[in-house]
């Protein structure tokens, strides 16, 4: 009996007893006095039970059959087992034809003792961030390593691109690495389907910002650190960069994460998806659902896009100081480009020119923001890497050998052939040093010569 349903046996009873009036006592119930006389002529009848709702008992007449609760929770622990009851729910409708609701499905979960893929949380206090007005004003970009394939593949990384206006996911590679090739490679891609960003939004990665503490001669006169290679692409196209200091700063894209573990694995499971280069033809069909399920409208009509450089690739690239030598030809860590004569048979001999390594692998000797020599791509798949012949020390300070970042031994450079050198007819014997008085040891200025009358200088 229900707390409402215990109010009326008292009631009833004064009632018959003619203590209280038919009137007063459905008043106090809540019911009519026709309804009241019907509580005590089913009190007279069969007591207490009388006064109980005549379908208390009874199955729900819109409950589902029996065959279609167990054909769906054969589901839940077969075919879409670790689906969330949402996801579930969507699967159900659009692809097994059965209209049923979240609420549902996660009794008949709960039901059959299924445990949910996910344990809720309370949550907790926090201040949200307001969302950027209009498009393209910032963009929020990261990695997530996981087995996307699960025990079907290797574990890799996800490199993704979130509107921070609209919450809808601007695209997604796959790499084994998180690397400044994925990355300038997921820029390339974003500007060329939108357009140039105002600001990324990112974390303090190796790739994007500078955490070394050293500074050289020119750093200490400019005031200010070069900037990565990474930076130098964002600065020469006018996009700005912000740092987090902890994953909680950009929780839209780390959410992103979490949904697309448990959303993206689940759907290539239900593909039978083996290989990442399958699994990368299917991100586009997984962005536009996603992005008609989640995205929102921004609250600005207007969009902060902008168009594209035509040399967007030539600044997509790494860049590289470099003296011109006598054979007229620039070298960077692993290759070199001969630059060939310039008007009138000029010579670029002493020149300093920047070399840049383009994302496709193409080399390029620029003099004065003029393309005076390119190279083609070299045979072969090719990574970018920045290429720095710095001591180990610095290397290390830039975290060029730090774990996780491209090494040299995970991306072989090539090496230019080295010849053999001339070695004398005899070896040398009896070596002694010159002594502190010998002319090879003295200082030489041309103030110490000896002046003669009437002498001239050449």
């Amino acid at each position: 009996m229900s707390s409402k349903e215990a109010r009326r046996p008292g009631l009833v009873q004064a009632a018959l007893a003619g203590k209280a009036t038919n009137a007063d006592a459905a008043l106090a119930l809540g019911l009519s006095v026709r309804q009241f006389r019907r509580l005590r002529a089913a009190y007279r009848a069969a007591g207490i039970e009388g006064l109980l709702h005549g379908n208390r008992g009874r199955p729900s007449p819109r409950r589902r059959p029996e065959a279609e609760r167990e054909w769906i929770v054969d589901l839940m622990g077969d075919r879409y087992a670790g689906l969330n009851d949402c996801h579930l729910t969507e699967k159900l409708r659009e692809v097994e034809g059965l209209t049923v609701c979240r609420e549902a499905v996660r009794q008949l979960r709960h039901a059959a003792g299924i445990a949910p893929a996910r344990r809720r949380r309370p949550p907790k206090h926090r201040s949200r961030r307001p969302r950027e007005g209009c498009r393209g004003a910032m963009v929020l970009l990261d990695a997530s390593e996981h087995a996307w394939l699960e025990d079907r593949g290797p574990v890799w990384n996800l490199l993704g691109c979130l509107d921070d206006a609209t919450g809808a996911i601007l695209t997604l590679q796959f790499r084994p690495h998180e690397d400044l090739h994925g990355y300038t490679a997921l820029l390339r891609q974003v500007i060329g389907e939108h357009g140039l960003p105002t600001n990324l939004y990112g974390d303090r990665l190796g790739v994007f910002v500078r955490n070394d503490d050293h500074w050289s001669l020119e750093e200490e006169l400019a005031g200010a650190q070069d900037p990565t290679q990474f930076g130098h692409m964002l600065a020469e196209l006018a996009i700005g960069y912000l740092a987090a200091t902890s994953p909680q700063a950009k929780g839209r894209i780390e959410r992103l994460w979490q949904t697309l573990q448990d959303r993206l694995v689940a759907e290539l499971r239900l593909r039978g998806i083996t290989s990442y280069a399958a699994a990368e033809a299917y991100l586009p069909e997984f962005i536009a659902d996603y992005n008609r399920r989640f995205a929102q409208p921004p609250r600005e009509v207007r969009s902060a896009w902008r168009r594209a450089p035509r040399d967007l690739d030539r600044i997509l690239a790494c860049r590289y100081q470099r003296t011109v030598a006598g054979d007229n030809t620039v070298t960077v860590p692993g290759r070199w480009i001969q630059i060939p004569p310039g008007p009138g048979q000029r010579s670029y001999h002493r020149c300093r020119v920047e070399a840049r390594e383009l994302l496709d692998g193409r080399l390029m000797v620029l003099y004065h923001d003029r393309v005076i020599a390119e190279q083609p791509a070299p045979a072969g798949p090719f990574t970018l890497t920045p290429r720095d012949s710095c001591k180990p020390k610095r290397r290390a300070a830039l975290g060029i050998d730090a774990p996780g970042s491209p090494r040299s031994d995970d991306h072989p450079i090539p090496r230019l052939p080295s010849h053999p050198r001339a070695t004398p007819r005899g070896r040398l014997t009896n070596i002694r040093r010159p002594a502190q008085t010998h002319p090879w040891k003295r200082t030489f200025h041309r103030n110490l010569l000896p002046q003669t009358a009437g002498a001239g200088r050449t």
